[in-house]
């Protein structure tokens, strides 16, 4: 059972990873206006590696490298990867406070998983909340408006594949450290771009946009470290409701950035989403007082 010092860590690590998130976000979608999807994932995997290295460095974990070829390790990389990709192909198209929104959904994903995987019991209340919540998507997607496209599809794949991804975090041994989860992530995501990018017409290297990504690696970096630390160990029912902490940071940046002020529908979806997300980890914690997810055998 996590203590009181655990949660507060995880609470802790979960708001500062949302909002490194939301700035690796932005760097992103600057660089899309000039790079494909795979050259950002390619540029950025680069630097983010070697800012993972140092960190494994500087913590003194190169012994624990070899927990690399752990395989849950290598299937929530996996999961990474293939976030990355449907992430940032979005994001290239889709106002950075929506698809911020979409990806809330990914709460509600880790309750209905957890209840169809037998992991977790889910009552006819958090079904309900389930529901709302998916109205909510449903209401920020617009998909009988003008405004819909299919990469808000693709947003919805993300917010589907990082649901699996925590669920799988939670399955990675507490011996194996969060640095060299890390580590993997970052090369995975990197050799991810450079698969895709045979299929693409990488553009000439400019100065901005290259800066772009450098800044975005070391956030998404720093950002994949404490999303990791932030479900290992920790109650994930209280942990994963200061996910939403990201809706706040997005809006902000964007509308600094753009000028995206979201609309009232967006407003009121967002809300439904992150309404309903409270609801079902508030249900959790009054059924059972137990984390969602089965805690892996060490």
């Amino acid at each position: 059972m996590p203590t009181s010092s655990d949660n507060r860590r995880g609470v802790l690590a979960m708001i500062a990873a949302m909002a490194l998130f939301v700035v690796n976000d932005a760097f992103v979608k600057l660089a899309t206006t000039a790079y494909p999807t795979g050259q950002v994932l390619a540029l950025r995997g680069l630097v983010a590696t070697a800012a993972a290295l140092a960190l494994v460095r500087g913590l003194g974990r190169f012994s624990d490298l070899r927990a690399l070829a752990n395989p849950m390790v290598i299937v929530r990389a996996s999961l990474e990867g293939l976030v990355a990709v449907a992430f940032i192909t979005a994001l290239a198209h889709l106002p950075l406070a929506n698809i911020t929104a979409i990806l809330q959904a990914a709460s509600l994903f880790v309750v209905a998983l957890a209840a169809l995987l037998g992991i977790e019991s889910v009552g006819w209340r958090r079904w309900a909340a389930i529901g709302i919540g998916f109205v909510g998507v449903l209401i920020v997607v617009r998909p009988s408006s003008d405004g819909f496209n299919a990469y808000t599809l693709v947003a919805l794949l993300s917010a589907v594949l990082v649901s699996v991804r925590d669920l799988v975090t939670r399955q990675i041994q507490s011996k194996v450290p969060s640095t060299v989860v890390t580590f993997s992530t970052t090369i995975v995501v990197g050799l991810t771009g450079l698969a895709l990018g045979l299929a693409e017409d990488w553009q000439p290297l400019r100065m901005r946009e290259t800066i772009y990504l450098v800044c975005a690696a070391l956030f998404v970096a720093l950002g994949n470290y404490g999303i990791i630390v932030a479900y290992r160990d920790a109650d994930v029912s209280l942990v994963s409701g200061f996910r939403y902490t990201v809706l706040v940071f997005a809006i902000l940046v964007g509308i600094a950035i753009w000028g995206d002020w979201p609309d009232g529908p967006a407003l009121v979806g967002a809300s439904l989403i992150v309404g309903s997300g409270l609801y079902t980890l508030h249900r959790q914690r009054v059924r059972s007082g137990q984390p969602l997810k089965e805690t892996p055998p060490s």
